[in-house]
């Protein structure tokens, strides 16, 4: 089981950036593709992006495309969400998530519950 932890959360003017980490243990991140999620209030959660083990190949969400920008670092097993030009609209709580990485599948092939490791959250508010 991969234990997911999300940090760099917190409070952005509009327009401000912030940069997301969610750190694994437990396991190598080498075998697992990985996702960005977030949840605002009173909403259902939804995707952000995703990275693929290998190969950085992306997906975003078409609210993030243009300003936010994932990327990995196997080395330091972590993942990374730059978020810039933030808007009120990306308040949220931000939850990153792993899947055994499926070869055949691009991150668009994915369902939400096909991601079995979640982390608890970091709390994104984008606010003047």
């Amino acid at each position: 089981q991969v234990q997911l932890v999300e940090s760099g959360g917190g409070l952005v003017l509009p327009g401000g950036s912030l940069r997301l980490s969610c750190a694994a243990s437990g396991v190598t991140l080498d075998y697992y593709d990985i996702g960005w999620f977030r949840q605002a209030p009173g909403k259902e959660r939804e995707g952000v992006s995703c990275i693929k083990n290998s190969a950085g190949i992306t997906w975003y969400a078409d609210s993030a495309k243009g300003r936010f920008t994932i990327s990995r670092d196997n080395a330091k097993n972590t993942v990374y969400l730059q978020m810039n030009n933030l808007e009120p609209e990306d308040t949220a709580v931000y939850y990153c998530a792993a899947v055994l990485a499926r070869t055949a599948y691009y991150c668009s092939g994915y369902l939400m519950s096909d991601f079995g490791s979640w982390g608890q959250g970091t709390q994104v508010t984008v606010s003047s």
